[in-house]
């Protein structure tokens, strides 16, 4: 078992050592003194390699063992020239631990030679406390390098500890070798595993540069960690195994392979489950490094997120909120965006819990003003500041999957707010979380604001395209005028040719005609001058549409009469384009309600659909959106125009709308009594 260890351990070392030498050699010389580092480097790999093939009581080995520590003594001696930190009287030293390693590997020779025991043991003897006094003065030198080099060049103490890692086991191995012969098989592997512990600190040391210093990866800790558990766990394994084939007789076969199978389900079921690789994250960061966070790797996982629609999440807000859920490695989480002077639902993303309540504007107003990350857990047990307390709504405290809340402030205002999901391993919020946290939400703010100044530029360039058309219409408006003008001028020459009077009758009426066609479409949008409100008989228009519209579609009216003010022809009009929705939205066989009833001092028109409905933010952002339209043939004007009809007559339309259960527009108009009408 010993043997097989030495074997590997020293293998494994002398693998590693000329992987690094390998490395050296396709590099440029430069911080290090090249050719004396590269064949230290070499002669520690043929020495290990000699420890693993022959065994490290063979000649060979010792000379090859002698030959190493002279390699390293040069490279030592040649950074001290270098670097101008030494004098003759340290060259001396130098000259002398060489001589010792030399004096070694020749009474390695003469130890071969002796053929009289006493002799032998004499020589033997002699070459170990060579051995020690070399260790011993090898140690001397280092620590005096050590000591030399500036902190700033943290590579080169890297090397010098792992010189005196190799020196310190080579002194063990010597002192052991000298008290026992039975102790030094032992020291032996511990040499061996303590030699690739000094490959690794030279892979680290000789790549770094005078001002490098050492930054262990997160990620590479989190492998580290993890190839060691699994290195634990074939270790248990394997010595269950073993136990069990000498104490289970005839059944260790079956024993052993229940042990496997157990085990590597296990580890199968540990590895696949999320909390358990959250759980290590948050201990490796909590007590392997002064910060939580990689700030560098979180900065740059959160911008790519933010900036690539490819990435999984076609929609900006549910990429907000994707880019600060992986933050904390929340689950989930859902945006709040501002709804008149409250906090309304704008998107989701993996949110399983309620994701919308009754309308509060104190959490919107508090939020604006102060801009403090809420923590809801602290809310739920009392121990937040009163503000926080105040400001919650119910929905979220009764919420146990909300964990915390973050504002999204740009510019001083309020562009919305980032509900957390819980993440895997529960934690309260440290200060560390409230930094990134707030920096990151005034970033993802500022990305929510810029998508919006974008969309109010291109609803902008839509009205100049508009407003270019407009100049068409006017401009066949002034073709009239000229037309008229022109038949007016020819009226006082031709006025009694019979034949000039049919062509002036017919070109005046089509010109009156084109006229209050294009009059008619330019006052849609606003009451016409001089044309006053009128009282209106609301349940008489209503049933009209409905007639109108049943042979399409099947409609019914219901109320009973309702008087208000308004314009009939633009109530008619409204509540056709409404109809006409309604109609689009629902299956052939389900009706559209027509409803009116007077509510306080507003008579109310309702239509009601049960079609596939709309969302909350597609009603709030999208719906009275000029331009903007869910239909492939539509131009996105109707809702809008609509809602512009009903406030020229000084009402209101109101939207609710579900997903999957319809829809109703209700249009609000001031009510009068029955007896204006009738006047």
């Amino acid at each position: 078992m010993i043997a097989t260890l030495v074997l590997w351990s020293h293998a494994l070392a002398a693998l590693l050592f000329g992987a690094v030498a390998l490395g050296q050699m396709r590099r440029p010389s430069g911080h290090w003194p090249h050719r004396a580092l590269l064949v230290a480097l070499v002669a520690t790999s043929l020495w290990a390699l000699a420890v693993a093939g022959i065994g490290a009581q063979d000649i060979a080995t010792r000379v090859a063992a002698s030959g190493r520590d002279v390699a390293w003594l040069g490279f030592m001696l040649a950074m001290v020239r270098r670097d101008r930190t030494g004098n003759r009287a340290l060259d001396a030293v130098y000259l002398v631990v060489t001589t010792l390693a030399g004096a070694a590997a020749l009474l390695a020779f003469v130890e071969v030679a002796v053929l009289h025991d006493e002799a032998f043991a004499a020589v033997a003897s002699a070459r170990r406390m060579l051995g020690m006094m070399e260790a011993v003065s090898a140690l001397v030198l280092t620590h005096h390098l050590y000591q030399a080099a500036p902190t700033s060049r943290g590579g080169v103490r890297m090397v010098m500890l792992a010189l005196a890692a190799m020196w310190g086991v080579d002194l063990l191995v010597a002192a052991l070798a000298y008290a026992s012969t039975v102790a030094a098989p032992i020291a032996f592997v511990a040499r061996g595993v303590v030699m690739i512990g000094v490959a690794a600190l030279l892979v680290v040391g000789v790549h770094r540069s005078g001002e490098w210093t050492l930054a262990l990866s997160r990620p590479i800790a989190v492998r580290a960690l993890s190839a060691i558990a699994l290195v634990l766990y074939a270790g248990i394994t394997a010595l269950a195994t073993a136990i069990v084939a000498s104490l289970a007789g005839p059944y260790a076969r079956v024993a052993q392979t229940a042990i496997v199978f157990g085990a590597t389900a296990m580890v199968v079921a540990l590895l696949s489950t999320p909390w358990l690789r959250a759980w290590a994250k948050v201990k490796v960061a909590k007590h392997l490094f002064r910060h939580r966070y990689d700030y560098r790797a979180e900065w740059q996982r959160f911008t790519d997120t933010l900036g690539r629609p490819d990435s999984g999440v076609e929609s900006l807000d549910c990429r907000v909120v994707k880019s600060i859920a992986d933050l904390t490695d929340s689950p989930g989480g859902l945006l709040l965006v501002p709804d008149g002077a409250s906090l309304g639902l704008g998107a989701t993303w993996n949110w399983v819990g309620v994701a919308d309540g009754p309308r509060d504007e104190t959490l919107a107003r508090y939020l604006a003003q102060d801009a403090r990350i809420i923590e809801l857990d602290r809310v739920r047990a009392g121990t937040a500041p009163s503000d926080d307390l105040a400001s919650v709504p119910e929905w979220l405290r009764d919420c146990p999957e909300a964990w915390a809340i973050v504002p999204l402030v740009h510019g001083g205002t309020l562009v919305g707010a980032i509900v957390l999901a819980r993440p895997p391993v529960d934690r309260a919020l440290d200060w560390e979380d409230f930094d990134l946290l707030r920096v990151a939400g005034r970033q993802a703010a500022s990305y929510l604001a810029e998508d919006r100044a974008h969309a109010a530029l291109a609803d902008a360039a839509r009205f100049d395209e508009f407003n270019r058309r407009f100049a068409f219409i006017l401009h066949d408006i002034k073709n009239l005028v000229s037309q008229l003008t022109l038949v007016a001028r020819n009226a006082e020459r031709h006025a009694d040719n019979p034949d000039f009077r049919v062509d002036m009758v017919a070109t005046l009426k089509d010109s009156s005609d084109r006229m209050n066609a294009l009059l008619a479409r330019l006052s849609q949008h606003g009451p016409v001058r001089g044309e006053p409100l009128q009282p209106i008989d609301v349940a008489t228009i209503v049933e009209r549409v409905a007639a109108d519209r049943k042979a399409q579609h099947p409609i019914v009216a219901r109320g009973g009469p309702a008087y208000a003010l308004g314009h009939a022809a633009r109530i008619e009009q409204v509540l056709g384009q409404l109809v006409q929705n309604a109609v689009e939205a629902s299956a052939a066989d389900a009706p559209v309600l027509l409803a009116v009833e007077t509510v306080g001092e507003q008579v109310a028109i309702d239509v009601i659909d049960h079609g596939c409905g709309m969302t909350p933010a597609f009603v709030r952002d999208q719906l009275f959106k000029p331009f903007v339209s869910s239909k492939p043939a539509g131009f996105g004007i109707g809702a809008f125009e609509a809602r512009q009809l009903v406030h020229a007559m000084g009402g209101a339309l109101d939207v609710v709308s579900r997903e999957g259960e319809g829809t109703r527009f209700r249009i609000l108009l001031p009510a009068v009594a029955a007896l204006e009408v009738a006047a």
